[in-house]
């Protein structure tokens, strides 16, 4: 299948990709719990266009572990550094914020804590056990980095019980080296197979980003590669340079190039597909995770 023709990135932004400014009063409620219970959002952190209509839902990625990341890859609008110490209440926190805001679906991920003996999977297991404690009806997904490839860390995660686990495979092959430091193609596809095996039951997930100048062939066959390892959610999304400093992007993916996309993964068997210039990991979360259930159901 042939893509269509690409736009231009130094062309004015496509009108697909221009989101209204957020100020709703739920965002203002919730980007004021935030700072109130010391908590981050990968939403603010990564620039995330989406940012005013998740809010505006009352639906945010929390962010644990900090907002100083190990690692520098070059598409990542989040700081990297020396993070500061691990927060051992913060699991606490997150949960009350959950109950606060009624959240049915909620979703964590972290930095990179390569300075951590277990990469953080504690912090996140101990904050899946804190929601589910606070509340007991909230669906849990969470983002989590490659841990180095420790296998004890995934499964300590894996233990604690989440509904998703997600880790991004971020991009193809060819393009790792130059976009993901520290991490790992092979690294990514062992993390998800190794979940699929542990534990059958929680689905795994795993997002893709667009337009850092892969070829049309490479996407399809990174997406083949991520079935062969059993990942049953998958999102795609247009890669936007955060700054100037940043990995430049190739170019704009159209709408209907993502739904070729969506058309692909659906036939090759995943059970779920977002696909969109502005779709991101935990964009319309919720609905994906009530869609999973759904597919499974008429499986079943």
């Amino acid at each position: 299948m042939i893509p269509l023709t690409p736009v231009a990135p130094r062309e004015p932004k496509p009108e697909w990709l221009k989101v209204r400014a957020p100020g709703s009063p739920s965002y203002l409620r919730l980007k004021g719990l935030m700072r109130e219970l010391n908590l981050h959002t990968v939403c603010e952190e990564a620039h995330c266009p989406n940012i005013g209509e998740c809010w505006m839902h009352g639906t945010a990625t929390f962010m644990i572990l900090g907002d100083v990341c190990t690692r520098a890859c070059g598409y990542c609008a989040v700081g990297h550094g020396r993070p500061r110490h691990v927060d051992a209440a913060e699991p606490g926190r997150v949960a009350d914020a959950v109950r606060q805001l009624a959240l049915a679906h909620v979703v964590v991920t972290s930095v990179d804590r390569d300075d951590v003996p277990d990469g953080g999977a504690s912090i996140f297991a101990d904050t899946i056990r804190e929601i589910r404690k606070q509340a007991p009806a909230a669906s849990i997904e969470v983002l989590i980095p490659d841990f180095q490839g420790q296998q004890a860390a995934l499964q300590t995660v894996l233990d604690a019980g989440p509904d998703i686990l997600n880790h991004n495979t971020e991009t193809v092959p060819r393009l790792y080296r130059l976009a993901r430091s520290g991490g790992r193609y092979s690294r990514t596809l062992e993390l998800l197979d190794r979940a699929r095996r542990y534990s059958p039951t929680i689905a795994t997930k795993s997002g893709i980003m667009v337009g850092l100048g892969e070829e049309w062939d490479e996407i399809v066959a990174t997406l083949a590669d991520l079935r062969k390892v059993g990942c049953a959610i998958l999102t795609l999304g247009q890669y936007l340079r955060p700054s100037p400093a940043h990995l430049p992007m190739a170019r704009y993916y159209h709408p209907d190039e993502f739904r070729q996309l969506k058309s692909i993964a659906l036939d090759m068997g995943f059970t779920h597909v977002e696909s969109g210039p502005l779709v991101r990991s935990s964009y319309h979360a919720h609905e994906q995770a009530e869609a999973y259930r759904d597919g499974l159901r008429a499986q079943g």
